[in-house]
């Protein structure tokens, strides 16, 4: 090592594309002070051996932008720096060979269009005139993207490292990180493997399959493993050229790339991979790591695939190749600063589209690092997503096997993973299995989606589609009886989080839009903003006590949700707050009780008063519930009277039977998670994440009911008073398609008048409205008012066609 200075402002952990990006990317921003440290040598880790594909469509809206920057970045980067990336765009052409693929492929083609990206379908005719050796006699159709390039992975690196030290970067090579200073709580510096410390003020891990086990010396958690991708490289094969597109034929689960000189690149991403190493870390001794391709294994996939192009068959194989990807738990990549560890960020986790990633990646880092926040919504790749227990061995081992061949499985709306399944359990997984449920996992959590109808055939399993899926009928029962009846819900995998101590009122309001400092016993509806006014949670708080609160969030954030707490109560103004906060999901397991009976039903198993008058909607008591002692919450998701019953965890099996057996004298039927959504859909209630994001403030969101105007201060209120003043002109709107043959999954585009104005977030079948709901994101060119909705004419594209829909402010039941 030569030339280590003793402190830099920013330090980068790890010299392939990512760690370059970011580093170029600081010095953008006006960071000159960087230093990008390297074990061994740049691009030594993964992205020697990656294809060096850039695509542009991701799967949701802001990672696609990202891909996007990344895309036009790479474009212009060897003019900025004179170093060649060895950028092309042949465009690329993504293949489906069957009827549900087909319709998997419109409809990502659809939203591409939106997002303006450059997306046609084609069919087999014009897929040969773009690929003549391609066989296209099983081909339904294609999805043709002008735009899609390809660079030289470490061509690109190298001018991203050349522009990082063109604004004042220095990288090391053959200098490795040991350990990572903290100091008062925050990440302060590193310990190079030689001993050398060198300060910052800011750590960046971006060392891809070690940025776990080095994260882990510091308590800092990063689920990822690497697993084996495979590709071979062919011979010349006479009439192939290299400005042919790229083919993605994930009905094969692999994609074909026309390489220099007539060879092709033939990459799998088969359903069932292998985690590596076998055991243990991944070495460190070592770079440019390749491992010995297993024949028999590339035996199952390769012929499948080599029928696509049928000359590949007579090719010779110039290389047969098998290195290590890094794979998360749910197959987007992680960034953003650790929870628990101020000023260490993480880069890493890449998904086999580190390439395409890193560019966005890098930029969104940048100004993570210098502006304390994202530049736009990034949950779905943001470190918080995750659960400690997902970084563990075992838990990574059983979802690798599954993770690489998602990239190109079908993706279904509904659907579960099939690996590293029964982590978390309800205590009354047992009662709830043995009565028919069919469970999905939610941050490991099982929890019931549906229960079985043998009498209609119904088994407690999915059986996936694009249309009415197996459990149709069964959400039409569950349904009907919260409507008309009383359905019981298991919830215990609700985040529930204790915030006590003298300044536990102030920490709170200032983190709620809404006042949630009211009388004992309220509880508030709000969300937590950040200083745009963005919906960084939304939630419920509770006051339990003088100065204690409960906090109750979805099981989806519960780890965002805490870090979001402990950051308030770090940063109160005047210094950090005398206040604590305690994870208690664990203690109570949650049943709620709802629908029209439910105060028929709970009012004979308690002396606790239940009616209207002693027991009003937004408030809690402690009851008396048979032998146990609960809290009674009077709140719901479904739009129906009803109590969520916080019971701990020692009596709620007691609880539950109590429940089940008092309900069928009132029509009680258990309910899953599908008929949670379908009874949201049709009142319209937010859901964190698919409707309302840390982009959507609660006054484009509809929710200004949720904002205590009249506060003092708390934080986005000065972004939220200005456009409440201005007027909003993107508002999220409830959609409705009455047509018997119509579903609303997501991302459907919606048109008004003919003109693209925005998509549909999420949608589901409402048995009781009798159509097609869900909720969807509208943009005008100037305030949206009601008549601007009710004076157009709306319609929502699918595969193949336009279909005439309902679109209002309010909810249609």
């Amino acid at each position: 090592m030569a030339n280590a200075p003793e402190r830099a402002e920013v330090i980068v952990v790890g010299g392939g594309i990512v760690g370059c990006s970011i580093a170029y990317h600081l010095t953008k921003k006006g960071i000159s002070d960087v230093l990008v440290l390297d074990r061994h040598e740049l691009t030594g880790g993964t992205t020697w051996h990656a294809a060096g594909l850039v695509a542009q469509l991701r799967s949701t809206e802001n990672t696609t932008r990202l891909a996007q920057y990344s895309l036009e970045l790479y474009r212009n980067l060897e003019a900025e720096t004179g170093q060649s990336t060895g950028f092309m765009a042949p465009g690329a052409i993504s293949l489906a060979s069957t009827e549900h693929r087909w319709e998997e492929l419109r409809r990502t083609a659809a939203m591409a269009r939106y997002l303006g990206v450059d997306a046609t379908e084609i069919g087999p005719n014009e897929i040969l005139e773009k690929f003549p050796l391609c066989e296209v006699s099983d081909i339904v159709g294609g999805i043709w993207l002008p735009e899609d390039g390809t660079v030289g992975p470490s061509d690109c690196t190298m001018a991203l490292a050349k522009g990082a030290r063109m604004g004042g970067a220095k990288i090391l090579e053959h200098t490795g990180v040991a350990d990572i200073i903290v100091t008062d709580g925050r990440a302060s510096g590193v310990i190079t493997e030689d001993g050398q410390t060198i300060e910052a003020d800011t750590v960046v891990l971006a060392c891809g399959l070690w940025t776990r086990h080095l994260a882990a010396k510091v308590g800092v958690r990063v689920p990822l493993m690497a697993a084996e991708h495979h590709y071979v490289v062919t011979e010349p094969i006479p009439g192939v050229d290299q400005d042919w597109p790229i083919l993605r034929d994930p009905d094969r689960w692999a994609y074909l790339k026309p390489e220099a000189g007539g060879s092709m690149l033939v990459g799998l991403f088969e359903p069932v991979s292998r985690p590596w190493p076998a055991s243990g870390p991944p070495p460190t001794d070592k770079s440019f790591i390749s491992m010995e391709p297993d024949a028999d294994h590339l035996s199952d996939w390769l012929p499948p695939t080599f029928d696509r192009i049928p000359a590949l068959h007579e090719a010779g194989l110039r290389l047969l190749f098998d290195g290590p990807e890094s794979f998360t738990p749910d197959d987007n990549y992680i960034l953003g600063e650790a929870p628990n560890l101020p000023r260490l960020f993480v880069a890493a986790g890449f998904n086999s589209i580190g390439i395409q990633s890193a560019g966005g990646a890098g930029m969104a880092m940048a100004h993570w690092i210098t502006e304390g926040e994202s530049p736009m919504d990034l949950a779905d790749v943001d470190i918080r997503r995750f659960e400690p227990f997902h970084s563990t061995e075992s838990f990574l081992r059983q979802r690798t096997v599954e993770g690489l061949g998602l990239l190109y499985a079908p993706h279904w709306p509904h659907r579960q993973y099939d690996t590293a399944r029964d982590v978390r359990r309800s205590p009354l997984h047992d009662r709830l299995s043995d009565a028919g449920a069919c469970f999905g996992s939610l941050m490991g959590w099982e929890r019931p989606m549906f229960f079985a109808r043998p009498e209609l055939g119904i088994e407690p399993k999915f059986e996936y589609s694009w249309g009415r899926q197996n459990w149709h009928e069964a959400n039409a029962i569950e349904h009907k009886a919260v409507r008309e009846a009383a359905g019981l819900f298991d919830q215990t995998s609700f985040a529930k989080f204790l915030v006590q101590g003298r300044d536990a009122g102030a920490v709170m309001n200032r983190l709620a839009a809404n006042d949630v400092v009211r009388e004992v016993g309220t509880s508030v509806y709000t969300q937590w903003c950040n200083e745009r006014g963005g919906i960084e949670a939304d939630l419920t708080v509770n006051h339990v006590a003088e100065n204690e609160f409960w906090v109750i969030g979805g099981a989806g954030t519960r780890s965002r949700d805490l870090a979001w707490i402990r950051k308030g109560i770090a940063e109160h103004p005047g210094g950090e707050a005398n206040a604590t906060v305690t994870d208690i999901t664990s203690a109570y397991a949650v049943l709620a009780v709802m629908g029209p009976n439910s105060r028929d039903l709970l009012q004979p198993l308690t002396d606790h008063d239940m009616s209207e008058e002693a027991f009003p909607f937004a408030t809690h008591a402690e009851i008396n519930l048979g032998t146990a002692v609960v809290i009674a919450n009077r709140m719901s998701y479904v739009g129906e009277l009803g109590w969520e019953l916080y019971v701990p965890t020692e009596f709620a099996v007691s609880v539950f039977d109590l429940l089940t057996e008092a309900g069928k004298d009132h029509g009680l039927e258990l309910c899953g998670y599908q008929t949670l959504n379908s009874l949201r859909f049709e009142k319209g209630y937010r859901h964190w994440g698919h409707e309302v994001t840390p982009d959507d403030t609660p006054v484009q969101a509809g929710l200004s009911f949720a904002v205590g105007w009249d506060k003092d201060d708390f934080i986005g209120k000065d972004a939220l008073v200005a456009q409440r003043a201005e007027g909003a002109s993107r508002r999220l709107v409830q959609v409705a398609v009455f047509d018997a043959d119509v579903l609303l999954h997501h991302h459907e585009p919606l048109y008004r008048n003919g003109e693209r104005v925005g998509y549909v977030t999420d949608g589901m079948w409402g048995h009781t409205v009798g159509a097609a709901v869900g909720m969807a994101w509208a943009y005008g060119d100037s305030k949206i008012t009601k008549a601007w909705i009710d004076e157009a004419n709306w319609e929502i594209e699918l595969p193949g066609r336009m279909v005439p829909a309902q679109v209002q402010f309010r909810p249609f039941l």
